[in-house]
């Protein structure tokens, strides 16, 4: 873009889950491609992605009650307010399918400013663990760190 054009503005997007998971190969810092989904959204500046999110059944089985979904992945490549609007667009769409509840996590470490930008409030503390159990032996590929759960819920 020259020094003197004017930004293109962003809009939300669909994108399949193949082109979400590749945004998330690569601009995510520590999570992987997911394998499934239930839908994907863009964020799009003129014809180039800037940003993606995934959005599946609740990773935590017992947070899967029909009624929740999940941000599995929010990606963007550094674009301003990226991830804000891509969390807002997709709380505006789960709740348009009837759903009540959105949750997502991040890193304790990591500073949440895109979620609370958005609404979202941290509302559980995830203590670090391991896939790996005697009933579904795992090879953990990730470091184990504490994480942060956030959710928007509706009245």
């Amino acid at each position: 873009m020259a020094d003197n054009a004017i930004p293109s503005r962003v809009r939300v997007v669909p994108i399949s889950l193949d082109e979400a998971n590749e945004l998330v190969a690569r601009w995510h810092r520590h999570s992987n491609p997911t394998v499934g989904h239930k839908f994907s959204i863009g964020l799009a500046a003129g014809e180039e992605m800037v940003g993606a999110a995934i959005i599946g059944r609740p990773v935590a089985r017992p947070l899967d009650d029909g009624w929740t979904l999940e941000v599995l992945r929010c990606v963007t490549n550094g674009h301003p307010n990226g991830c804000s609007k891509l969390y807002a667009a997709a709380w505006r769409a789960v709740r348009a399918m009837g759903y009540r509840k959105l949750i997502t996590y991040t890193l304790k470490s990591e500073s949440g400013t895109s979620l609370r930008a958005s609404g979202w409030v941290s509302v559980h503390e995830v203590a670090a663990r391991s896939w790996d159990t005697p009933s579904r032996p795992r090879v953990d590929k990730h470091s184990l760190q504490q994480r942060l759960r956030w959710e928007l819920e509706t009245a």
